[in-house]
């Protein structure tokens, strides 16, 4: 029987995407983009999330500004986050603590020193000051009508050094008020084992209601999270797609998904898991972080299969090589195309695409056939669905789709001897074709020699088929495959479109860069037309 779990109550799905997540290298959003990630979050359906440090730095104070008017959160609580009060000042009088005070954030989570190192060389006080400044700031947000929950930094390193102090510090915190301790692995060291044998002596000794905080350095967040749980913890806190300093924090999709679907804990709202997915990878667009392909349970790759024999059993039984069903996670099931693909993976990837392919076996070994030939040439099909589709529609109807007959194409780069600095190539590419029946010669400029390819190869087709201008694209791979052979080794290039809907990708092969491009390039246009004169 499932677990049902108060959001707010007896157990917290705690998001700290906004702070902890924001220190990952790389990161800068706005407190646009900080706004934005806070409504997907909520839409996940956590309990908190923690928006930042109000005070600490002028856009987390704008944010918690803005917050206030534009968030309308429907099931999060926001938090702000900050430190205790500075040794030697009351709270009362301590700005830091006003800025958290006067943030309007109903939770302030607060991070305290539970490391005796730490407290002797980084606060550079004493043991007993320490204590009071945990207490002082604890009771003075408390009875300001403030939720508080305390952070004890570097907890389990401290533990080992000096168990008794680090338990004296959770219990002061506890004593003033906090109503939710998370032991913090701040430096990701420690092991499952370890992490519940500490909250297990937490619990028995200090008795206090204990969280858990994980970072990745030893890969193992996830798993120390899940062991904390197991030992007790009923305070989660973790980052959406794993983002955090060094190798990030817990992974917070992956631990709801571990605790609802394995450990059977109902920790979201009812159905929102399935937002995982989605709401992951807008996120990752907001920070302009591409999604991990790999990532587990809402990456590209987490339900995909390349071996035919995987294929095989999966057309009998879609449950003997998938853990779950993906769609529990928003996630689909793929069928990757490529030289390892046996008949039963195109004929599934056909049936994916609309084609079936079930009563002409024929069909299937040619296309097989054929998949194994371009691989074996440097295509590759299982990232590039647009130009499997628009092979298997050639083999299927004998003719491959087409809107357009190239008559011819080039592109020249021009630079000058004595260009000035700032002063780029400009390259200027000419295209002749036959679109709808009309004979079409356009030039183009651009950049480089594909992007003036692509933009002459639009001014010619746009003229038939106006349709193509919400066309963008909006990645380009290049990959050498024979490294030995210098300039002259054989390139493959991947092309990714969208209609603004919806993307898609292509590929081509040739002897140089801008062979392989202009094949990829001419694949996605009429790829992109063939969705829109079928929809």
């Amino acid at each position: 029987m499932t677990q049902q779990l108060d959001l707010h109550g007896s157990f917290h799905v705690y998001d700290t995407t906004l702070r902890d997540g924001m220190q990952q290298e790389g990161l800068n959003p706005t407190v646009a983009d900080k706004l934005a990630i806070a409504r997907h979050l909520d839409g996940l359906g956590v309990g908190y999330i923690e928006g930042g440090w109000p005070g600490a730095n002028p856009k987390d104070t704008e944010f918690f500004r803005r917050a206030a008017q534009e968030l309308d959160l429907q099931h999060a609580r926001l938090a702000a986050f900050g430190s205790t009060r500075r040794a030697g000042l009351r709270a009362a009088d301590d700005p830091q603590v006003a800025a958290l005070r006067d943030s309007g954030a109903g939770v302030v989570t607060l991070v305290a020193k539970s490391h005796v190192g730490h407290v002797e060389k980084a606060l550079r006080t004493t043991l007993e000051e320490n204590l009071a400044m945990v207490r002082d700031t604890v009771s003075h947000l408390r009875a300001e009508g403030q939720q508080v929950f305390l952070d004890a930094e570097h907890f389990f390193d401290g533990y080992r050094l000096d168990r008794s102090y680090a338990l004296e510090v959770l219990r002061t915190a506890y004593d003033a008020g906090a109503e939710v301790i998370a032991l913090c692995d701040t430096n990701g060291g420690m092991l499952p084992g370890w992490v519940s044998d500490v909250v297990h002596d937490v619990l028995e000794t200090a008795q206090v209601r204990v969280g858990i905080h994980c970072h990745n350095d030893t890969g193992l967040a996830v798993a120390n999270t899940l062991a904390a749980v197991d030992a007790g913890a009923t305070h989660i806190q973790g980052c959406i797609n794993g983002y955090g300093e060094r190798t990030g924090n817990a992974d917070l999709i992956n631990v709801v998904a571990n605790l609802e679907l394995k450990l059977d804990k109902q920790v979201l709202p009812p159905g929102l898991l399935t937002e995982a997915t989605r709401i992951a990878h807008a996120v990752a667009e907001v920070t302009n972080v591409p999604p991990a392909a790999r990532q587990p349970y809402v990456g590209a790759s987490a339900f995909a299969h390349k071996a035919g024999l995987h294929a095989s059993a999966i057309k009998v039984d879609p449950d003997l090589y998938q853990h779950m069903d993906p769609a529990a996670v928003g996630n689909d099931m793929r069928l990757l195309v490529s030289d390892m693909a046996g008949r039963a993976t195109i004929e599934l990837k056909g049936k994916e695409l609309g084609f079936d392919l079930s009563d002409n076996p024929e069909l299937v070994t040619r296309v097989t056939n054929r998949v194994k030939e371009l691989e074996l040439r440097g295509y590759t099909f299982e990232a590039a669905d647009a130009s499997f589709e628009l092979l298997l529609a050639e083999e299927a109807d004998g003719v491959r789709p087409s809107y357009f007959d190239v008559e011819s194409w080039r592109v020249i780069t021009e630079t000058l001897t004595h260009a000035q600095p700032g002063e780029e190539a400009v390259s200027e590419a000419t295209v002749k074709l036959r679109a709808a029946g009309v004979r079409y010669v356009v030039t183009g400029e651009g950049n480089g020699p594909v992007n003036a390819l692509d933009q002459a190869l639009r001014s010619a087709i746009e003229q038939a088929y106006p349709e193509i201008a919400k066309f963008e694209l909006i990645d380009f791979k290049v990959r050498i495959l024979d490294q030995g052979h210098g300039t002259d080794a054989i390139t493959r290039v991947l092309i990714e479109t969208t209609d603004g809907a919806s993307s898609w990708v292509t590929v081509g092969v040739g002897a140089n860069v801008i062979e392989a491009s202009w094949e990829a390039l001419a694949d996605s246009l009429t790829y992109g037309l063939l969705r829109q004169h079928r929809d």
